[in-house]
């Protein structure tokens, strides 16, 4: 089996997971945890790694910050689209983004050449990999003694639970199994009780838990007439913090840190 790569993708998926309403809601509710997160360092400059972060959404933002990036992506066209995206703010704002961009598998990441992170993060890349236990604890052994992992992964529960609101009864029956997959539905979607174990096997533990998307993917088919988009996103950056509705996320984002004892 074979870890997925977005490169004939690319586009599409940059367009599909942050040009849209789903994509804003996601992006807003891991800011949020980021940003407060960040509080954690009392405003010192970072060494951050974002391990399959595509075109670099959230590596642009961080470094923006003043924050030393580095990006790594095993797909050369979101790479591509990444420098693209760099050059264009820093003509405009006649700076040099501090980011350097890694073409490898996550997997090929190491201290001895990279050294280790104050933030690593590793957003909806763990429910493609085929072992993504393995390659997350090698994430995690990247993270400096004081420093923070940023873990969002697809939520198979609430994969579970959507689709049997949605009456597909024979899909749940077959565990998800198809005969031809959707380019973006995640191949390797994870329990949260699994992923709280590795933690706990590594010797991490949870700094801050939150849903993505606990309302929007549930929302009736026909809204009503005052429907507000920005009532939504307020109410998603509320609830996905409750603890009812964390397990309803479509992902999961945790914060870690290295246990203290």
């Amino acid at each position: 089996m074979q870890d997925k790569n977005f490169d004939s993708l690319a586009s599409k998926f940059a367009k599909n997971i942050y040009g849209t309403p789903k994509g804003e809601i996601r992006a807003a509710v891991v800011w949020r945890d980021i940003t407060e997160a960040l509080s954690h360092f009392n405003g010192q400059k970072l060494r951050i790694l974002d391990a399959g972060g595509g075109f670099g959404f959230f590596s642009q933002k961080l470094a923006k910050l003043g924050h030393q990036v580095t990006l790594c992506d095993i797909s050369a066209e979101m790479l591509t689209l990444a420098r693209a995206q760099i050059g264009e703010y820093d003509a405009k704002h006649s700076c040099q983004l501090d980011i350097t961009l890694v073409h490898a598998p996550i997997q090929a990441l190491t201290s001895s050449e990279y050294g280790q992170f104050d933030l690593v993060l590793c957003h909806a890349v763990a429910e493609w990999l085929s072992d993504a236990e393995t390659t997350l604890a090698a994430l995690a052994r990247l993270v400096a003694p004081n420093g923070l992992f940023s873990l969002m992964f697809y939520n198979k529960e609430a994969m579970r639970f959507h689709s049997l609101i949605s009456g597909n009864f024979d899909y749940v029956a077959a565990d998800f199994k198809v005969k031809k997959k959707v380019g973006l539905t995640p191949t390797h979607p994870l329990y949260i009780d699994d992923v709280k174990h590795w933690l706990d096997k590594w010797q991490m533990q949870l700094v801050s838990q939150s849903g993505v998307r606990v309302i929007h993917d549930y929302l009736k088919t026909h809204q009503p007439a005052n429907f507000d988009f920005q009532q939504l996103l307020n109410m998603e950056l509320t609830y996905s913090l409750h603890p009812s509705y964390i397990a309803l996320g479509r992902y999961v984002h945790f914060i870690a840190k290295w246990r203290a004892d």
